[in-house]
């Protein structure tokens, strides 16, 4: 038994047979603390400029506090999702012998019951999938309606429209691609019947599901959520008080839509009378989405975007997904490490603890340049060239790295790679959500997940009983800065740019040894760099990583959490680093391979996540 058992949840055994299945999702997750603090998002003040509108909200979920650290070992099957009973509902289909994708889509379709703030099948994400060495890249991303121009989020002057009054418009909505992505991954990967993945959601929507302490206390916070008939009607009680923890949330409107898709596949929520209502009830809230939209979205299935790591692979989701920007920033901080140690690679040297000073400065500095990068060419590449293999070209990422230096540099631009179009540096950062899950079953295949619905409960708009997502304000509410084209601006049919960014690492026989990912808007970037850093430099410890305190730079003030020690902290600052203080609500969920060959996972405990495994 490790450090870590003391904090250890362990999964009770699934009660066999579906009746009694369906009922033991029922129970109260049980891991509710009445001594929590809430921590509230700030009430955004209006805003005509760019600068205000990316400043709306630094976090897309407020914090709830610290929940029980959740750590599982196994021989081949681990879960780790971010709440029990979707983890519990992944093992049970883990236990009927289905694929690391059947739990997976099962816990997904879950998370849209109790975690509906985060996901759900109102919005969409980026899949891998790693399989005898090929890791596959699905992207179920949102897509913009046939009619969107480069003006849509301007106001009658020109100026970038204030947060709130971009996304509590059915114009925010994109088509949702999360359907289609579970689709195809289930036609690839999946070996259980479809219609027994959905079972357990069916049985959760009708019967009610328990809200938590963290869906109570975000729902408490939320006037948006307030200010919507349906959404109030859903998630307050007769008085307008937020439903207590335990009481059990009925969904019968997507207990409907989910038994159609049942019976007729996913492809029933973009084609006929399903996909029809759909589109209906977002036209009638305002929304210049058309059903041509709606039926014509595809999930692009390509191979992951890889990247030698030392001696591993690293392998991502490609653009628009965040994977290129996290790669990019590992690669960077390893090529100065190895500088700093006189080497041509990196010398894992962290058994516990943290990275020393100087390792920590080169991975703030490694995480600008690839965020100056990505401010300026990374988008939908199916609408704007982005060059990818110029980024990640080994000439291109050493000079970069050269640029780091002892102290922090004054100011960090995107670079030149070659083949790139002059853009402009995007000052918007506004990008939020979102889950991740992480799942390894007894075959070797490995997938992780990282799903969203944009901003917390995203529109705020529910039709057919499901939360719509806002993802289009991902793009940049000004399509033009400095006299230049801005790469994320909205175009017919582009997808917006993403900080979702799953990561598997494999070792030269293909063999997976690291699963990782996070929600937290465009922190994501700094969560996952900083977690795959801390793996690259020897700290082979689920539980020990997600409690890592967060340090990251956007390319301006570097961010840090109060647990960093305070001797890092001040040597960060001799450095130079104008270092910004506070806790940072991310929510990853780890799965390695020990080196004993065992599977260990770990749930992050600044969300209500858990691990569980199977022998």
């Amino acid at each position: 038994m490790n450090r870590h058992a003391q904090g250890r949840i362990r999964l009770e055994r699934a009660v066999c047979g579906k009746a009694a299945f369906a009922l033991a999702l029922l129970l109260p997750a049980g891991i509710t603390s009445a001594d929590i603090a809430a921590t509230a998002p700030a009430s955004p003040a209006p805003s005509l400029t760019l600068q205000q509108v990316a400043e709306r909200q630094a976090t897309p979920e407020a914090g709830t506090g610290r929940y029980p650290l959740s750590v599982a070992e196994a021989g081949a099957k681990l879960v780790v999702s971010a709440h029990p009973l979707a983890t519990e509902t992944a093992v049970a289909m883990l236990r009927r012998g289905g694929s690391a994708v059947d739990a997976l889509i099962a816990a997904q379709l879950v998370l849209g019951l109790v975690e509906p703030q985060s996901s759900g099948l109102g919005g969409g994400g980026f899949l891998l999938h790693a399989r005898a060495g090929t890791v596959t890249s699905l992207d179920g991303r949102e897509r913009a309606p046939a009619t969107a121009t480069p003006e849509r989020f301007l106001g009658a002057d020109g100026q970038p429209l204030a947060f709130d009054a971009a996304l509590a418009n059915a114009r925010a909505v994109g088509v949702p691609g999360l359907p289609a992505l579970l689709g195809e991954a289930h036609a690839r990967w999946g070996r259980l019947p479809w219609a027994e993945l959905l079972a357990p959601a069916i049985a959760l929507a009708e019967r009610g599901a328990p809200v938590s302490d963290r869906l109570h206390r975000l729902s408490a916070a939320d006037r948006l959520l307030a200010a919507q008939p349906g959404t109030r009607r859903h998630f307050f009680d007769g008085a307008g008080k937020p439903w207590p923890v335990g009481h059990a949330l009925r969904w019968p409107a997507q207990a409907g839509l989910l038994r159609t898709l049942a019976r007729d596949g996913a492809g029933a929520f973009y084609r006929g009378p399903l996909a029809a209502s759909l589109v209906q009830g977002l036209q009638a809230a305002g929304s210049d989405l058309t059903l041509d939209d709606w039926s014509g979205y595809r999930v692009r299935a390509q191979p992951a975007l890889c990247l030698a790591l030392g001696s591993w692979r690293g392998c991502s989701t490609p653009p628009p997904s965040g994977g290129l920007t996290v790669l990019q920033g590992t690669a960077h901080w390893l090529a100065a490490e190895a500088q700093a140690q006189g080497a041509t690679r990196l010398t894992p040297h962290l058994r516990h603890g943290d990275l020393p000073a100087a390792s920590l400065h080169r991975l703030l500095e490694a995480e600008r340049l690839a965020f100056a990068d990505r401010q300026r060419y990374s988008a939908d590449p199916a609408s704007v060239p982005v060059p990818v293999q110029s980024l990640i070209a080994d000439e291109y990422l050493a000079d970069r790295a050269r640029l780091i230096g002892p102290l922090r540099l004054p100011r960090v631009e995107a670079g030149r790679p070659a083949g790139a179009v002059l853009a402009a540096t995007d000052r918007q950062l506004i990008e939020f959500g979102t889950t991740h899950l992480a799942v390894a079953d007894a075959t070797g295949d490995w997938v992780a997940l990282t799903s969203s619905i944009e901003d917390a409960f995203g529109s705020r708009l529910m039709i057919n009983g499901l939360l719509m997502n806002n993802q289009l304000t991902d793009f940049s509410f000004a399509p033009v800065q400095d006299g230049l084209p801005v790469a994320n601006r909205v175009q017919p049919g582009k997808r917006p740019r993403s900080a979702m960014s799953p990561v598997l690492v494999l070792d030269g026989d293909g063999r997976p040894l690291l699963s990782l990912g996070s929600p937290g808007g465009s922190r994501i970037l700094g969560f996952n760099t900083r977690l795959l850093s801390a793996w690259l430099a020897g700290l082979q410890d689920a539980g020990a990583l997600v409690q890592l305190p967060h340090a990251l730079s956007r390319n301006d003030r570097s961010e840090v959490e109060p647990g960093l020690s305070a001797s890092l902290r001040e040597a960060l600052g001799a450095r130079g680093h104008r270092l910004q203080v506070g806790e940072m609500t991310s929510g990853s969920s780890v799965i390695l391979r020990l080196p004993s060959g065992r599977l260990q996972g770990a749930a992050d405990p600044r969300r209500e996540g858990r691990a569980a495994g199977l022998d």
